[in-house]
């Protein structure tokens, strides 16, 4: 929502100084940068009314991401709502203000989120399918005796700690067919957010303005379900958690255009910014990428540098074929400083090519100082927020872990 990039915000975790936006100080004016410069605020530069039905301000104390937002509901569940609870709100918006127009909604559905809350009453419409054939009798008895954060292990603890109120989370992981339940618990909760997405474009047809409506799905992360040894979370700076979702259908443009470019996800607001003709925020970070939407011309980037810091303190870099991970704070994975990946031979991250292509690492590291000197260069601040995380005693689900470990000892 800001357009720019952690380093630049300070936000880069879910605890401690790190988890706020920074200040802008003496420089600061009448109205603040973010109330300017926010996608929403930009947004209404093209007179477009601006609403959000989400909970992820207060889920996380980031009232920041309702900058430029005229209208916000908040139905009060934390994160923890399911989409039933989310729709109805969401239909009598547009039933309210649907047929005006220039109107930018945003709709923020939880359920593909650990944990799995599809109520139980919905079933499983997965349950007869296979598991996915990478994760081996060979490979599940690698995993169940990895130690750590995340871990099998770790997922069963918490099952009992934190999830043992649904239903969905109540059986352990102890043989390789009980990793089912983790595969079908996911794929039902996604199936049941698309479902109630239907219900959505089906009021956009009803009130006869689904062909005029631009249509974004994406996601704020992805799912590691077995890559690097973890299931049912999203912690690492690797390719399950940070290849995420977008799918745009934007009236007049190119049909049918599958983009496999490289982009960052705050790139959709110089994106829609181009679309619309505006005239996008000095201070954002992203590039358009609105030429592949209206020409369907790939415009990716060379390479893409991504963090973690709330369960890890890693940065990545993602070039060609290669995932090259730098892990400052392993979170108490088990995590060496460096793992590469050759993702077209190896998409679920099994085999550790660092030791064996030191080449290629030194490739990633030149692109990661690249990255790294634009961003300090770029900004006020002499003070990377990923080392502040580390000064403040790591991560902050890993300080939570450790917490956990110690009461459980």
């Amino acid at each position: 929502m800001s357009g720019r990039f952690g380093i630049h915000t300070g936000i880069v975790g879910h605890g401690g100084t790190a988890a706020d936006m920074r200040k802008e100080g003496a420089t600061r004016e009448f109205n603040d940068r973010l109330g300017m410069e926010s996608l929403a605020a930009i947004l209404r530069q093209a007179a477009m009314k601006t609403a959000s039905i989400s909970t992820f301000s207060e889920r996380h104390s980031a009232w920041t991401f309702n900058a430029g937002f005229q209208e916000i509901f908040n139905i009060g569940g934390k994160g923890h709502e399911t989409a039933e609870q989310v729709l109805p709100v969401a239909l009598k918006w547009l039933e309210d203000n649907g047929e005006s127009e220039d109107w930018f909604l945003h709709l923020n559905f939880w359920d593909p989120h650990t944990p799995y809350r599809t109520p139980e009453s919905y079933g499983n419409p997965f349950e007869k399918d296979t598991l996915p054939a990478w994760i081996t009798e060979d490979v599940f008895d690698l995993h169940r005796t990895k130690k750590g954060q995340h871990s099998i292990e770790d997922m069963n603890a918490l099952a009992k700690s934190h999830y043992h109120q649904h239903n969905r989370h109540n059986q352990a992981i102890e043989n390789h067919d009980d990793l089912r339940v983790i595969f079908d618990n996911y794929d039902a909760a996604v199936y049941y957010l698309d479902e109630h997405l239907g219900h959505v474009f089906a009021k956009l047809t009803e009130l006869g303005i689904m062909e005029d409506t631009t249509i974004i799905i994406s996601a704020d992360h992805g799912e590691n379900l077995g890559e690097l040894g973890i299931y049912s979370e999203h912690g690492t700076a690797d390719e399950a958690t940070c290849h995420i979702p977008m799918i745009i259908r934007w009236p007049g443009g190119k049909e049918g255009i599958v983009d496999d470019g490289l982009h960052y996800h705050i790139d959709l607001g110089p994106t829609l910014a181009d679309l619309l003709n505006l005239k996008g925020a000095p201070s954002w970070d992203g590039a358009s990428y609105a030429d592949t939407i209206l020409e369907g011309h790939s415009v990716g980037r060379e390479y893409l540098v991504i963090s973690q810091c709330a369960h890890v303190c890693q940065r990545s870099v993602r070039f060609e074929n290669w995932l090259y991970i730098r892990t400052y704070h392993d979170g108490y994975h088990g995590f060496p400083k460096e793992m590469l990946f050759d993702l077209k031979q190896d998409p679920y991250e099994q085999h550790n090519l660092a030791e064996e292509r030191k080449d290629i690492c030194k490739d990633a590291v030149y692109l990661l100082n690249e990255w790294h000197d634009s961003m300090m260069g770029s900004m006020d601040y002499d003070i990377d927020p990923l080392w502040t995380v580390l000064k403040e005693g790591g991560p902050y689900h890993a300080k939570e872990y450790l917490n956990l470990s110690t009461q459980e000892a």
